[in-house]
Formats: C-alpha cells, structure tokens, sequence
C-alpha cells in the first residue's frame, strides 16, 4: 500500500547522529545501524511537534518518517539549529510503502516487538514493533518481493497504529500534546538518561516531579470516523475533555481511534461530534510516572 500521508527527510553527514541527538527526544548517538526508534521533536514547551521514526541507515545517514504535513516545517526548523554541524538534510521526494500482517512481519523479521532494518530487492524494509512494515522503495512502486503480501490502503496502515496505541501527530495535533500524555515513553519514544534537546526540561519535570492530568486511550464508535484534533466531551461539561489524535474505519465495523483523555473525564461517558465513545484497551499497560500513580 502507498502512503502518500508519510514523507521522509534525510540527514547525512559525520555528525549526523550527534546533531539530531540534541533535538529529539530518544537516544540516537545510541542507535544502530540498521536499526530504528521512535521519537519526538517538541517545542520548548515541552509539547510534540512531530513524531518521527528514525531510521539509522549506515553510520553517517539517518531518515526521519514523519506527517507529510509537517515534512516542511521540519526540514526549515532543524536546518537553524545545523550552524556548524557537519550534516545536510535532504527532503528529496520517494515513494514510501506500508506492509500490515503478521505474515509480512515475519517474512521479514520473525517475532513482533523490535525495530528491524532488511534490505529487499528493489528498496529497504523496515519492520516495527507493532508488526507493520515500512518500505523506502528505490522507484515509485513497491519491491517485487513483497508485492504478494501487501493488501489494503493507507487506512488499514493507520487502523494497525490506532490498534498498538503509537500516537502520530500530524498538523491537526502539533504543538498540542505533551510526549507522556501521548503515552510515548511507555513505546520507547523517550530517553530520559539522554542530554538535553528542546523541550527535554518540561518533558523531565512532568516525568519525575509533576502530575500527569490526561493519558492517550482507545476508544471505538459508530462512523463516520471523527478528523485528528476534534474535541472530546463530557455530558454536563461545557470544556473540552480531550482531543483525537487518529480515527479510521476498523474492518470488523464502526471506527476504532486513539484520544488523549483527562484523567478526571474516565469516569464519565465520552463522546465526539455528539457519539458516544466506548473504552478499548490498548496492547500495552499506561504505567505510571515515577513519581505518582494513575488511573490503568
């Protein structure tokens, strides 16, 4: 399947991994060749402008996959922070492919659960953890040798992020959600041994001294299937209880979507454009910050 919703910038250069280091918020000095993580860029307060999959391809070049609506603004935004930095950063046009399944998965990669890079006739594959495989094909059609296995359309591509609770932010939800309330250290987003990065001092102190008031959820409801950034409600209750972050049509029926809630909203009945929501667990447990508890 295409998605023409991705785009990707490269980086490339003897101080690519130090430079992007400072900016984002996983450990990329940490990262191997072949290997990926996910990670946030964030404003100065502390909240996600973008989230990227970044993807170290040899030891001088890394690709960030990010909103194709952000791929500008982010290109502009890192290239003023390069100064004196050996690097160059490359929004060079390319067709990236999406593979859902398990079969897919392990075709390539064998078990779900870590990030692997495998290089395919005709382009590079990467399989994430939640089981999808990313494809940067060298031509503008999909490799040969993984054209049997890859059915479906870009919905089912974002059906399978909603359903492994990886938050991705597109220009609907920048600047709108802090890294924890998107719950991207709980899915290897966030280093907090790393050094300092923009908004690494808010995202810290929300981590190890404040209290998080809202979490990123499941949720299922009837169609159509709400846009990102519509806001969520309570009966009895004028303000906004929380925002999509992603909705789509699930293939069992209805529409399955991830919103950041508040916590003081669980006990109420949700509902966005006046349909009312009902809670689905994510893969994972929203464990709590290291200096309080909340609500699993």
């Amino acid at each position: 399947m295409a998605l023409p919703s991705l785009a990707a910038l490269d980086v490339q250069g003897p101080d690519a991994c130090d430079f992007l280091h400072a900016q984002l918020s996983s450990d990329v000095r940490g990262l191997a060749v072949g290997a990926a993580q996910y990670a946030s860029y964030n404003s100065p307060k502390g909240r996600m402008l973008a989230t990227l999959i970044v993807w170290r391809r040899a030891v001088d070049r890394v690709t960030l996959v990010l909103a194709a609506d952000l791929a500008a603004a982010m290109h502009k935004r890192l290239a003023m922070y390069v100064l004196r930095a050996k690097v160059t950063l490359t929004a060079s046009p390319r067709a990236l492919f999406g593979v859902v399944g398990s079969a897919a998965h392990a075709a390539l990669a064998g078990d779900a659960g870590i990030f692997v890079g495998v290089r395919v006739e005709g382009g590079d594959a990467l399989a994430l953890p939640d089981g999808r495989v990313l494809v940067d094909a060298e031509g503008d059609s999909m490799p040969a040798a993984l054209v049997d296995i890859a059915a479906g359309d870009e919905t089912l591509w974002r059906w399978a992020g909603i359903r492994a609770g990886v938050a991705h932010i597109t220009a609907a939800t920048s600047d709108a959600i802090i890294a924890q309330a998107a719950n991207y250290e709980l899915v290897g987003g966030v280093d907090f041994r790393k050094g300092c990065y923009p908004g690494q001092e808010i995202i810290a102190r929300m981590q190890y001294l404040g209290r998080l008031k809202e979490r990123l959820r499941g949720f299922h409801m009837e169609a159509p299937a709400p846009a990102a950034g519509a806001p969520l409600h309570a009966a009895g209750r004028d303000e906004a209880m929380g925002i999509v972050v992603d909705a789509v049509p699930s293939p069992a029926g209805g529409v399955d979507l991830i919103a950041v809630t508040r916590e003081d909203a669980l006990d109420a009945p949700l509902a966005v454009d006046g349909r009312e929501l009902a809670s689905r667990a994510l893969p994972y447990a929203v464990t709590a910050l290291a200096n309080e508890r909340v609500r699993v």
